[in-house]
C-alpha cells in the first residue's frame, strides 16, 4: 500500500500547496471491509477547520478520479494532523528532534526495571533502523524501528489550564 500512498502524495501535493496548505501525510488503509484514503494537511500559521478540509477535498477529488490509482471503492478523508501528530516518515522524525514523543511497541520490553509497551521520552536522534530517546532518568535508549507500531508527538494537555 505504501506505493499507492507515494503515488497519491506525488499526485496531490502540488494542488494542495496551490490551495495554501501543506501535505503532511497520505495513508491508504483497510478498516473492516472499507478502504480509506486519508490525506492529512496543515496550514502555515493556523489550525485546520472543516472548511479547509472541504476545500482540499474538492480540489483533489477530480485528480484522484482521473489518475484512478485505487481500483477498489474507497472513502476519502481529508483532515488535520491533530495536536498529537503521528510520525511515520523520516521528515516527521527530523522535525521533531528535541520534542517529547510517545513510542508504542509491538511487544513489551524492560526499561527502568518495568515492562513497558509504551515509552515517552525526548526524541534525540534516528537513522534508518532505530530511534534514540532520552527517558525520565535522563538515560538514552535505542529502539529498533521494526519493533515500533507507532510514534506520535505528545501534547501537554495541562498547558490548556
Amino acid at each position: 500500500m505504501a506505493n499507492i500512498e507515494e503515488k497519491i502524495e506525488n499526485l496531490v501535493k502540488q494542488k494542495i500547496e496551490d490551495l495554501g496548505y501543506e501535505l503532511y501525510d497520505v495513508q491508504y488503509v483497510k478498516e473492516g471491509q472499507n478502504y480509506i484514503l486519508r490525506i492529512f494537511i496543515e496550514k502555515p500559521n493556523g489550525s485546520i477547520d472543516l472548511n479547509d478540509c472541504e476545500k482540499v477535498n474538492d480540489g483533489i477529488n477530480d485528480l484522484l478520479d482521473e489518475a484512478n490509482y485505487i481500483k477498489d471503492q474507497y472513502f476519502l478523508e481529508v483532515s488535520s494532523t491533530g495536536v498529537e501528530k503521528i510520525l511515520r516518515k523520516d521528515k516527521h522524525l527530523k522535525s521533531n528532534i528535541g520534542n517529547e514523543v510517545q513510542v508504542n511497541l509491538f511487544k513489551q520490553i524492560e526499561i527502568l526495571e518495568k515492562k513497558q509497551k509504551e515509552i515517552v521520552g525526548t526524541l534525540k536522534d534516528f537513522d534508518e533502523n532505530k530511534i534514540i530517546l532520552q527517558i525520565e532518568d535522563n538515560s538514552q535508549i535505542s529502539l529498533e524501528k521494526k519493533d515500533i507500531s507507532q510514534i506520535k508527538t505528545v501534547f501537554d494537555w495541562d498547558s490548556l489550564n
